[in-house]
């Protein structure tokens, strides 16, 4: 059975465009599999614990020794990188702060990049296709002011791909304060089309990536 990891980050429930796009990319992709196993992380909901030293020394400690806190971590660490591994496809909503990722995402990163394991020369979950939906309430494209700015797409290629071995796409839907910010109001238009464009780039590869697993 066909499983998709779906996480989001963005701390808003409502109005999210990483959400509404995410969103879109799982209901095309449960279309095809309708059978198939969706675990959710709502990194908002319910955000990880950062990683501690406490938590850090445990994985390399005589599990005889560990104190309770420390097996609670060990036991919730063990949890996220299992969930990774048995993906067979991962989509991750990752909105623009600050010019990075939200700090949520980040923590859920360190607890899943195990050195050894996930991480360096043979990673677990090699290869697996993840789709990251990197919206941003502006446009960092190249020939724009802001370009180079960007830390969101520059940082995960890196990580995911780089050190979990993941194989990387991303969708961006750009100017997404378009339509609440006054100061936009002329790029409502084109900030339309990109949300547009992002769902109809969700939907494909949803889709797409099902239907892989399917042949």
């Amino acid at each position: 059975m066909a499983t998709l990891l779906h996480i989001d980050s963005s701390a808003f429930t409502e109005g999210s465009a990483s959400r509404e796009v995410t969103a879109t990319f799982r209901e095309a992709w449960q279309a095809q599999h309708p059978d198939g196993t969706v675990v959710h992380r709502d990194l908002a909901a319910a955000a990880l614990p950062h990683l501690t030293a406490a938590t850090i020394m445990a994985g390399q400690a005589d599990p005889a020794t560990l104190s309770d806190e420390q097996r609670a971590a060990t036991a919730l660490r063990e949890q996220l990188v299992s969930e990774l591994e048995q993906a067979d496809v991962i989509v991750i909503g990752a909105p623009m702060y600050n010019l990075t990722i939200p700090s949520t995402l980040k923590a859920w990163l360190d607890q899943v990049i195990v050195v050894g394991r996930t991480a360096g020369e043979k990673p677990s979950a090699a290869g697996t296709p993840v789709v990251v939906v990197a919206s941003r309430d502006g446009s960092y494209a190249p020939g724009t002011p802001r370009e180079g700015f960007d830390f969101v797409q520059t940082y995960l290629e890196k990580v995911l791909g780089g050190m979990l071995g993941l194989s990387v796409e991303f969708i961006v839907p750009e100017l997404t304060m378009a339509r609440v910010n006054p100061a936009m109001a002329a790029l409502v238009e084109q900030a339309d089309a990109s949300r547009a464009r992002a769902h109809e780039d969700a939907a494909a590869r949803g889709k797409g990536l099902a239907a892989q697993l399917a042949a």
